[in-house]
């Protein structure tokens, strides 16, 4: 039985998102070039991956001569959002107080942390 496709990021598709934030966009050779300075990545693997972007609606592209420019359209934020609410919904019925239990529970986080993102959460609630 074939796998679901997910809209979520993989690995590697996160590693090229970060190479377009960072930059704004990017061919496929600098991302590959850019990636390979912390592990060697095959130029059509992240061509690859370029176009599962591309598809998911992470990036768009462009040509210019034989090169794919890439570009992120969606920021950071909204990725990163869209994977907080998929986690919160697959292992947390959806509950932020849920998450922030288990946080508690399994991290080192000292009363002083909690008390600051008191403050941010109050502060976003303004």
């Amino acid at each position: 039985m074939a796998r679901n496709k997910s809209n979520q990021l993989t690995d590697g598709e996160q590693s090229i998102m970060e190479v377009l934030w960072k930059n704004g966009e990017a061919s496929v050779r600098d991302i590959t070039d850019e990636l390979s300075k912390e592990k060697q990545t095959a130029y059509t693997t992240t061509q690859t991956l370029c176009k599962i972007l591309a598809e998911k609606g992470y990036a768009d592209f462009r040509k210019e001569g034989k090169a794919f420019i890439y570009i992120p359209k969606i920021t950071q934020k909204e990725a990163r959002q869209s994977a907080l609410t998929s986690m919160l919904n697959k292992f947390f019925g959806g509950s932020p107080k849920v998450l922030a239990q288990h946080l508690m529970q399994e991290t080192d986080i000292d009363l002083d942390d909690l008390e600051a993102l008191q403050r941010k959460v109050d502060q976003s609630k303004d």
